[in-house]
């Protein structure tokens, strides 16, 4: 048991790298966009790849990582929609090169806004009338920065369609589901997702858990029901990552999913009296745990740091 846990540890510390390093490459992507559009092209291509081979095979270590707010906020949200649209595109049992597109139009959906001043670059309900209009028109900004970088037409399609809604309320053409393309609907809840989590306004941000839960109870008719489902059953009722209360009021993160029972994820259980040397965290699956349950979702605030943040990588793993 000690020994999965380490493992498991060693893992997560080699995903937290690769995101950041990831995060960095594309934060150049973006600095080449308006200049040198083929070369942005090209780095938008390599990291939609290098995610695809490298990260996207590790599903709950990637959703876990994804909660950790490693970088800055628009690389961080740019990856986060890639990494779980792909991740639900590999659900679906798309191919390569339907994911590579994918993760290309994901990891540039928002590049219009690189062309807006920061205060209009994220929705604000404040927003005067003219202001909002000016806030759309990021999208088409976007695909025309794409085209002068000469992206894939699946791509482009995403750029374009990444705010529509299934009932019609999107925009900026607002089309339905009947006219958005798969990797387009997947893209479009996957970024209401990750905005629900990770919000401008930090005080306004939900818990995985209650962003699910909005999701599936509010928000069933803007979002391609097929999608909507596969991603609940993906990320499960307490997605990897989520810090929870037990039933017993222990404190613990969430680590996977169990699709059979949904309420029953596995966990690692944080101790406060850990003896020095030993982990603060300790696996436990509550499948196996009668009588022991999650009590409710908090914000990752509510565990200490030593527990959230993974030691050092051994040398091993460094070189």
């Amino acid at each position: 048991m000690a020994g999965d846990a380490g493992a498991e540890h060693d893992a997560l510390v080699v995903c937290e790298r690769q995101f950041q390093e990831a995060a960095g490459e594309l934060r150049r992507v973006h600095d080449d966009v308006i200049d040198h559009p083929e070369r942005a092209r090209d780095g938008a291509v390599a990291l939609s790849g290098a995610l695809l081979q490298k990260m996207a095979g590790r599903q709950e270590l990637c959703i876990r990582v994804l909660g950790e707010n490693l970088g800055d906020r628009h690389s961080a949200h740019a990856l986060n929609v890639a990494l779980l649209s792909m991740l639900m595109g590999r659900a679906f049992g798309w191919s390569d090169e339907e994911l590579l597109n994918l993760g290309v139009g994901a990891l540039m959906h928002d590049i219009g806004k690189l062309e807006l001043p920061e205060r209009l670059r994220h929705r604000d309900e404040q927003f005067t009338a003219a202001e909002m209009r000016y806030y759309e028109e990021h999208v088409a900004r976007g695909v025309a920065r794409a085209r002068r970088m000469g992206l894939p037409a699946a791509a482009l399609l995403v750029i374009g369609q990444h705010h529509e809604m299934a009932d019609r309320s999107g925009f900026p053409l607002k089309i339905g589901s009947d006219r958005m393309t798969a990797a387009a609907r997947v893209v479009a809840l996957v970024n209401r997702y990750d905005r629900l989590c990770n919000p401008v306004r930090a005080h306004l941000s939900l818990t995985p858990h209650e962003a699910i839960s909005l999701l599936f109870a509010q928000c069933q008719a803007k979002f391609d029901t097929s999608v909507l489902g596969a991603f609940v059953k993906m990320m499960g009722v307490y997605p990897p990552g989520s810090v929870v209360q037990l039933t017993d009021d222990r404190l613990a993160i969430v680590v996977s999913v169990n699709s059979s029972r949904p309420l029953k994820p596995r966990v690692q259980v944080f101790r406060p009296d850990a003896p020095a040397g030993e982990p603060a965290l300790q696996p436990l699956n509550l499948e196996a745990t009668p009588g022991l349950g999650i009590r409710r979702s908090l914000k990752p605030a509510a565990l200490p740091k030593p527990a959230l943040q993974p030691a050092e990588p051994p040398e091993a793993l460094a070189a």
